[in-house]
């Protein structure tokens, strides 16, 4: 009897044709969880900045048994990629515990983890559970450098001790950075520790202030041009932006409306405290778990975020460059504290890299011609 082989596809082709397949429809697949806001490090750039030992902060967190019961909520109305993430997730007692009811639901869990509190315990249990990926984010290739970002002595050796638990039992580990006015130098060598270990790398040089209001991390940001720069010097990223400024080079397609990307639509965030948003960015409005379930939140609450419409004029709202933009309202309210106020630092950075890719793009046009 011939056996029938199961054809298979790799994980972007399967993250491409189900995207197709809920395209139009409100399916929450992809989902973030910020199962504590508390942190052991002390980063200079952190949006968030809670102390580990905040006492009132760890008292309002989310007990571990809400969270196995969002989780299953979430499950229900067709989660499928779910992000844990703090602050910093394993400085709570119980997160393994979360973590484990989350892969027993089926999920595809990405952990975003500093690597310092990693032990042989915890690498190894992920291990027999697997997550989908495991970020650690990564301030330096020198300890003066990462400890002058983290404002932890000794974190350095620790997170270098994390990276190597999960990489000996071939854990999937990807690091990233987010490029400082501290950190900017070593970003190139970054990358490069991380393809000689074989790792994927990433950087991020969009600082924004602090959910509070606090301006602090803005003090950190490099310069447009300097961004700019970074983008240029990565030969894949920089193929990675002309094609997408070759392709999605146009004004919004639906201009009267605050949300033109896919928050609230197939994506959602819950903070420590039960407060479900559209993303991680646009924290206001939400809607409080708590006293509701994820269902109501997600049919009842969310259709009305995301049909939210500009009530003013803004020079954002029919303007070309959007896809280029990291403009949103979730940016906006940080920044600003208004959600349709331009962010001028993002709309500088966009007409910079428009002005770059889009005569590159004329350039290379004229020579096909």
């Amino acid at each position: 009897m011939e056996c029938v082989s199961v054809p298979s596809i790799d994980c972007s082709e399967f993250c491409r044709r189900l995207q197709g397949q809920v395209s139009g429809r409100r399916i929450p697949l992809t989902g973030s969880i910020e199962v504590t806001a508390r942190c052991n490090l002390r980063c200079a750039h952190c949006y968030i900045n809670l102390p580990a030992a905040d006492t009132k902060a760890r008292q309002e967190e989310m007990s571990c048994r809400d969270l196995c019961r969002f989780v299953d909520q979430i499950v229900d109305e067709g989660c499928l990629w779910l992000l844990l993430t703090g602050g910093e997730p394993f400085i709570r007692d119980d997160f393994l515990d979360i973590y484990t009811h989350s892969r027993k639901k089926g999920l595809l869990i990405t952990l975003f983890t500093n690597g310092t509190l990693l032990t042989r315990r915890i690498a190894e249990h992920l291990a027999e559970w697997p997550p989908f990926k495991v970020e650690i984010t990564f301030y330096g290739c020198t300890e003066q450098t990462y400890e002058r970002v983290a404002g932890l002595p000794g974190s350095f050796k620790r997170c270098m001790q994390g990276i190597e638990l999960l990489l000996a039992l071939k854990l999937p580990v990807k690091l990233k950075t987010m490029v400082t006015t501290l950190n900017q130098h070593e970003v190139e060598e970054m990358g490069a520790y991380a393809e000689g270990l074989g790792l994927e790398f990433r950087f991020d040089p969009l600082l924004n202030a602090r959910l509070n209001g606090d301006r602090t991390p803005t003090q950190f940001r490099i310069s447009p041009q300097e961004v700019l720069a970074l983008d240029c010097a990565d030969k894949r990223r920089m193929q990675e932006w002309q094609e997408f400024h070759d392709r999605f080079m146009a004004p919004p397609l639906q201009p009267d409306y605050l949300y033109q990307c896919g928050a609230g639509l197939n994506t959602f965030h819950i903070d420590p405290y039960g407060a479900m948003s559209a993303c991680m960015m646009s924290r206001t409005p939400s809607y409080d778990l708590r006293h509701g379930t994820f269902q109501q939140g997600w049919h009842e609450f969310m259709p009305d975020v995301r049909t939210q419409r500009w009530t003013r004029d803004s020079p954002c709202k029919r303007c070309d460059l959007i896809s280029l933009c990291e403009q949103c309202p979730g940016w906006a309210q940080i920044e600003k504290g208004d959600q349709e106020s331009r962010v001028e630092y993002l709309c500088e950075i966009a007409h910079l890299r428009a002005n770059t890719f889009g005569k590159r793009a004329s350039k290379e046009k004229k020579g096909v011609e």
